[in-house]
């Protein structure tokens, strides 16, 4: 990956005053994303992607961000990586991290993805045969305003197979919360069962899958990168004991653990709490 795009980022939002929404900072995201966008591949490029049990695949890595009750700005990101298939923690990252960039509906990736991908570069660095061979995001994907997700900014920054699974419904391109959505969602009998999330183009940008047979809510996985969906979606599922895909569940796990360790009186809201805030903001329409 390119290191100087990750300094270009982190500092160009280290200069601005907090919280500022400004137009020039908008267009500047907007031409990076669109930059980024062009190194995209939705498609398998590993041989292990492409086996019907996932022959060759050894390690599967998740990332999250953690907030402190009541404070947007820092946070503790959180990068595990779990051997296939047993689920088991191989290595950890956590840090405290200063979010210094603003929140913007469709540009969650400016706020979150540069300590992401230093908690990846330093793994990298440190334990090389310990990298992930695909990264689960807690975020979406290709299922975004620009079809450009922070599962999609991790995976072209680091260079490695991404996954985006989010766990509430992002309402873009045409994709609407509505009748027929619930009816779908009901249609979801069995653990694997997916529909698809069709954009007003026609253009499928993930799926809606049914993760466990007890889940009554499905998760919207999309591809981040160098990975196809169907590979996503069969993936996400092989990954799952539970209704969360479980390299997201330890670092989610991992993330309020720290704060509850370190920030007794202000750890309550947690890592999920924090992305469902995002959501909020947005109307659960642009992470």
């Amino acid at each position: 990956m390119g290191n100087w795009q990750v300094r270009r980022i982190i500092s160009y939002v280290q200069s601005k005053p907090r919280f500022e929404m400004s137009e020039e900072l908008h267009r500047q995201w907007e031409s990076e994303q669109a930059s980024l966008k062009l190194r995209l591949v939705d498609s398998d490029t590993e041989a292990w992607q492409r086996s019907p049990s996932f022959s060759g695949l050894q390690r599967v890595g998740g990332v999250d961000l953690s907030f402190i009750k009541g404070d947007d700005v820092n946070a503790c990101a959180q990068l595990v990586v779990l051997s296939y298939p047993e689920m088991e923690l191989l290595y950890e990252d956590c840090r405290m991290v200063t979010l210094s960039a603003p929140y913007i509906a469709g540009f969650l990736a400016f706020r979150e993805t540069p300590f992401l991908v230093e908690a990846v570069q330093r793994l990298e660095s440190e334990t090389p045969s310990l990298l992930p061979q695909v990264i689960f995001v807690d975020g979406n994907g290709l299922f975004h305003y620009r079809e450009f997700g922070l599962a999609c900014h991790l995976g072209v920054l680091t260079g490695l197979p991404c996954i985006g699974v989010a766990k509430n419904l992002l309402q873009v391109q045409g994709v609407e919360n509505s009748e027929r959505h619930k009816e779908q969602i009901k249609e979801l009998q069995n653990r694997g069962d997916t529909f698809p999330l069709e954009a007003s183009s026609g253009r499928v940008l993930g799926k809606a899958l049914k993760s466990s047979d007890r889940s009554t809510k499905p998760l919207y996985v999309s591809v981040g990168h160098r990975i196809s969906l169907d590979t996503a979606v069969r993936l996400t599922t092989a990954c799952c004991k539970y209704r969360i895909p479980e390299p997201i569940r330890q670092a989610d796990i991992r993330s309020r653990e720290y704060l509850r360790k370190h920030f007794p009186e202000g750890s309550e809201e947690g890592a999920t709490a924090g992305r469902e805030r995002e959501g909020r903001a947005a109307g659960i329409r642009s992470l």
